[in-house]
């Protein structure tokens, strides 16, 4: 079998485009620094694809403070703008805990 998987993989061309060997390395992680106080620093990311609510939302959006692990989940559309983002954010977090120095976000472009 083991054969067999090994002979599909090597006639296969999207198997051989994924290939580790194919792909450029990463180069070195980048260690963030740790926070000194809580809400200081904070890592936001999307979850979408949800199934829809009554209210039309088919995401969350995690913010998360990278100290503490306390997080917020704010339901959400996948269709909203920066602008509106921005102002959730705003009533959301900035409200009870303040503007962060830092805020760490690797999934969306509208950042």
């Amino acid at each position: 079998m083991k054969q067999e998987v090994a002979d599909y993989v090597a006639k296969c061309l999207a198997c051989q485009r994924v290939k580790v060997e194919h792909q450029r390395s990463v180069g070195l992680l980048q260690l963030l620094e740790i926070p000194e106080w809580k809400w200081d620093s904070v890592s936001m990311n999307f979850v979408v694809g949800l199934p829809p609510t009554m209210r039309k939302n088919n995401g969350i959006w995690v913010i998360v403070d990278r100290l503490t692990k306390i997080a917020h989940f704010i339901a959400m559309r996948n269709t909203c703008t920066l602008d509106q983002l921005a102002r959730t954010y705003l009533e959301e977090i900035v409200r009870l805990h303040g503007m962060p120095s830092c805020i760490v976000s690797d999934r969306d472009t509208r950042f």
